[in-house]
């Protein structure tokens, strides 16, 4: 192990060294506030910059249409001020680590949702006869037009900038376990700035591959701030260690540096987690369901979700009755079939399917596998394309389902694989969908061996633990390709 030594001049020019700390901590100061002006630029700016072109568009078209901007064009340019707040908000439209297309795309997303709420707005006021049908549709084409120039400048600076900001911050991390080393990777991936090394904190064991240096123990981590300009300090040490970590900090209050504690959660699987507080008092969330924490979120899924299972019904009505005409002559029987499964936070829901197998009596609810005897000719057309699936749209409007989401299985699955498969209910802390992440990634068909649902369940936790809007328009944009799949069944 590599120590760190104090020179003897260092230890013997405390006046200098006071003057070098003075300036040290001036430089830290100064770099957070660049830092923080930097972050706010990163959407304000940028959604200033938007919001701006649009409000200007919008007023010079309908100008030039009708010679005044009406009060409800001006309703118009408030509405899409507000609303653009929240919606790219949550589509992440500015954040500063996409690149150029996935930037481009979520603005695109977050305009559509955009025009979509708007258009239900005067929809349901109804006040959309009072636009101009030529004023709305230029609007939409050149609004996206001009954010999408004025995005990638914007896009260009704000990256450069925080380039220029983070590589004047040096982090030292204290620890030299695998969790101090997997920060010091994504500290570097991420281009958070140099990373000193690391440092010892006691009888801990070493990581095999020994990725970083260790340049000194705790004995050293004062001498090891000034003389590496350190800014930001890690502490990615073992909950075990919670004691030296109180130490730890108590004796870095006054050292001028931002402390930030990484405590090690991935032995207890945390679903969803995130750290706030609770009347100042700070708290870990360790499985927190990001629908019910964040209300706004909510409300724009749900808002997707009702707009496009609408539209979907509609456009696909004559596939629905053409359905449910040739399951109604295949054999006897209702044309849906309708299951209790468990939907949001355990609640039980009624799922609804157009009816693909012969009425049987059945005391224990069994998956279909391939060559089912139980399926009918019409009924493996449909399973096999996913149509008999489509009934679940009216559930989707119901707000009992999501089109994305984790499948919901049959209560009695659900009672056989809880305490089989580990976090098994967990999944159930979202609304299920008609498609998910584990649809999209092959795990689709029965579910013969506790492997294969355990893969599943862990997909359905990656998509909660992930969850975006964002993420529910790549996987409906991928669902009609994981149709090919050989599980279908």
């Amino acid at each position: 192990m590599q120590v760190f030594v104090v020179s003897q001049s260092e230890a013997t020019a405390p006046a200098r060294q006071g003057a070098s700390t003075s300036r040290r901590d001036t430089r830290v100061q100064t770099g957070r506030r660049l830092i923080f002006l930097g972050r706010g630029l990163t959407f304000w700016g940028q959604w200033l910059a938007a919001v701006s072109l649009l409000i200007t568009l919008l007023c010079v078209l309908a100008l030039m249409k009708t010679g005044e901007i009406g009060l409800h064009y001006r309703m118009l340019a408030l509405l899409a001020l507000v609303g653009s707040v929240p919606v790219y908000s949550l589509m992440r439209v500015y954040h500063k680590k996409h690149g150029y297309l996935v930037g481009l795309c979520r603005l695109l997303g977050g305009w559509l949702i955009l025009l979509g709420g708007l258009a239900a707005a005067a929809y349901v006021t109804n006040t959309s006869e009072l636009f101009s049908r030529e004023v709305t549709f230029t609007w939409a084409l050149l609004g996206f037009a001009l954010q999408a120039g004025a995005y990638i400048p914007l896009h260009t600076f704000a990256q450069g900038y925080d380039r220029k900001q983070q590589a004047a911050r040096t982090s030292l991390i204290i620890g030299t376990g695998e969790l101090a080393c997997n920060l010091a990777d994504r500290l570097l991936e991420y281009k958070y700035g140099p990373v000193a090394g690391l440092v010892a904190a006691g009888e801990e064991e070493l990581p095999s591959s020994n990725r970083y240096p260790v340049i000194g123990n705790l004995a050293h981590v004062r001498e090891l701030i000034v003389s590496h300009h350190i800014s930001r300090l890690y502490i990615a040490l073992p909950l075990a260690s919670a004691e030296k970590i109180q130490d730890l900090y108590f004796d870095l209050l006054d050292a001028n540096v931002d402390v930030v504690w990484l405590p090690d959660l991935h032995t207890i699987m945390p679903l969803n987690h995130s750290v706030g507080d609770i009347e100042g008092m700070p708290a870990i969330h360790l499985n927190k369901c990001p629908l019910s924490v964040y209300p706004s979120a909510a409300l724009s899924k749900s808002l997707m979700d009702r707009t496009l299972a609408l539209l979907a019904i509609v456009v696909l009505s004559p596939v629905l009755l053409a359905t449910a005409i040739a399951v109604k002559y295949s054999s006897p029987g209702p044309i849906l079939f309708k299951q209790k499964r468990h939907g949001w936070n355990g609640t039980v829901i009624q799922v609804w399917k157009f009816r693909s197998m012969q009425l049987h009596e059945d005391p224990r609810v069994k998956q279909a596998s391939r060559d089912d005897p139980r399926i009918t000719r019409v009924g493996r057309f449909i399973r096999r394309t996913s149509i008999d699936e489509l009934p679940q749209l009216f559930n989707v409007l119901q707000g009992q389902m999501s089109l994305v989401g984790p499948r919901p299985h049959a209560i009695e699955h659900n009672n056989y694989y809880t305490g089989k498969v580990s976090a098994y209910m967990a999944r159930h802390r979202i609304k299920p969908g008609i498609t998910g992440l584990a649809q999209i990634s092959g795990c689709r068909g029965e579910t013969e061996t506790i492997d294969k649902m355990q893969k599943r369940v862990e997909l359905d936790l990656a998509y909660i633990n992930n969850w975006s809007l964002w993420l529910d328009i790549k996987i409906l944009f991928q669902t009609p390709f994981s149709l090919f799949s050989r599980d279908i069944y």
